[in-house]
């Protein structure tokens, strides 16, 4: 499990362990540790370490001095390593002394620019987690030029100028290659604009972990989510269809005949024991001929989907009646716009658009604060809330949020969501928590996009489907499946 942390528990957290260890200690783990993952850089890139050159865009304060003293330790291992200071009053001074005693100089002005273009590897050490959104001159000149150059950006805790609690980028920021971050994950690194501007996050050990409370954010590994569905989707020897779960599918409108098809056969997939469909008879009979192993019935279900090719108009007489059976329910698409209080057992599963409808907001708004946005959909609506998107986000009206990093943009294709909520649905039935199976979904279905676009290219959702199989043995047999 990946945990990202708020600001303050972070401070807390490393408050706490300095009063336990020696002066400077936690800056020379971080500086280790960053020094470390800079070498394999450079040695994957040249093929050694001595003779690259390298740029440390220093900023005031400790983020500065752990990009120092890792700057110093390049140094020694025969890096040229130039630093620029962008607030020379407050540089740490002991780092910068370090520096030059390895052989590192600094520079400045047009020598500093030239420096930047010149470089293998761009450490960014601006700011760290005490900083506010966005950059100033001459910060922006230098960013900008390593944007343009050919040198790996890497980001010293977090890449400067966005905004670590929430993930927003509102202003100019870094955009970075990769991200050392130090003892926690941050809750920039797993959402998105942020995400995005982390690139891949590489997580340094200095023992905060015991001084850390609940996550702000997390997100599932493969690990995790192999422990979930060996929990709730691999069958016992005395179990039967009905101890593995029933699924009840509320069909939707003809001329969308396709998306029940999807998140029933999703749902089938998924590892459920039987699926009840219910609804428009041609429709029903079109999941029929697609699925034999459909039930066209009603009858006792542990729990509900609806929405997925359904008009708002037909959801809003029938989702009610599904939500008072009092059984957990996934609503997609159209059955989203019920407008009642819910239950944390009832998982949405809007897009940016959607959920911009449900808060009365612009679908703008939603993409620059995907957090604040499905954090308030979650806590208004008193449901678990699956905001689809780069990096999909689940929420529970008690304040968790997982995020999910598994997929590709392939994905955004018609039919995709379907799958999605006929796949959570089945994991719903099953017995996992709204929560949970939400992020499971997400991240099966991610897998599969991947696993699916690695085969045809540009893969359609029908081609998604056929390569769910294949993810979730992957995820159940790791060292067997391919």
């Amino acid at each position: 499990m990946i945990r990202a942390h708020r600001v303050d528990d972070v401070r807390a957290a490393e408050a706490a362990l300095m009063a336990s260890v020696p002066d400077g200690a936690l800056m020379q783990r971080a500086a280790a540790g960053l020094a470390v993952v800079c070498q394999s850089l450079l040695a994957e890139r040249r093929g050694t370490v001595p003779g690259s050159r390298v740029v440390l865009l220093v900023g005031g304060g400790d983020n500065g001095g752990d990009t120092l003293y890792a700057g110093a330790r390049l140094a020694a291992r025969g890096a040229q390593v130039h630093a620029v200071l962008l607030s020379p009053q407050r540089t740490h001074t002991g780092g910068l002394a370090a520096l030059r005693r390895s052989g590192g100089r600094t520079v400045e002005g047009s020598s500093a620019l030239d420096s930047v273009r010149r470089a293998d590897l761009v450490l960014d050490g601006i700011v760290g987690i005490g900083g506010s959104p966005g950059l100033r001159a001459p910060a922006t000149n230098l960013v900008s030029a390593a944007a343009s150059s050919t040198a790996l950006v890497v980001a010293v805790d977090l890449p400067s100028g966005v905004e670590v609690d929430t993930g927003r980028t509102p202003l100019d920021h870094v955009r970075a290659g990769v991200t050392v971050t130090f003892g926690t994950h941050k809750v920039c690194h797993l959402v998105d604009p942020g995400s995005a501007s982390s690139g891949v996050v590489r997580l340094v050990d200095i023992g905060l972990g015991p001084h850390l409370p609940r996550a702000a954010v997390e997100a599932l590994e493969d690990a995790d989510v192999a422990a979930l569905l060996a929990r709730s989707m691999v069958p016992g020897r005395t179990d039967d269809k009905y101890r593995r779960g029933v699924l009840g599918l509320h069909v939707g409108d003809r001329q969308y005949a396709g998306a029940s098809v999807l998140a029933a056969s999703a749902a089938l997939n998924g590892g459920i024991g039987m699926l009840r469909v219910v609804g428009d008879p041609v429709v029903s009979a079109a999941v029929r001929d697609a699925c034999p192993e459909a039930v066209l019935a009603d009858g006792r279900v542990q729990a509900w989907v609806a929405g997925s090719g359904t008009d708002p108009s037909t959801a809003a007489a029938v989702v009610p009646r599904l939500l008072d059976s009092g059984v957990p329910a996934v609503l997609d698409a159209g059955a989203l716009g019920v407008s009642r209080r819910l239950r944390p057992d009832v998982l949405m599963t809007p897009h940016a658009g959607e959920l911009a409808r449900l808060l009365g907001v612009r679908r703008g708004d939603i993409e620059a604060d995907r957090l604040g946005h499905v954090r308030q959909a979650a806590e208004s609506l008193d449901a678990t809330v699956l905001l689809k998107g780069s990096t999909t986000l689940v929420a529970t009206p008690d304040g968790r949020v997982r995020a999910n990093h598994t997929g590709t943009p392939w994905l955004a294709t018609a039919g995709s969501g379907d799958l999605l909520a006929g796949l959570a649905a089945a994991f719903l039935a099953a017995g996992m928590e709204a929560l949970d199976a939400g992020s499971v979904a997400a991240h099966v279905h991610g897998l599969a996009g991947s696993m699916a676009a690695a085969v045809t290219g540009s893969p359609s959702a029908t081609d998604v489907l056929a390569a769910l199989p294949r993810a979730l043995l992957r995820l159940r047999l790791p060292e067997s499946a391919s």
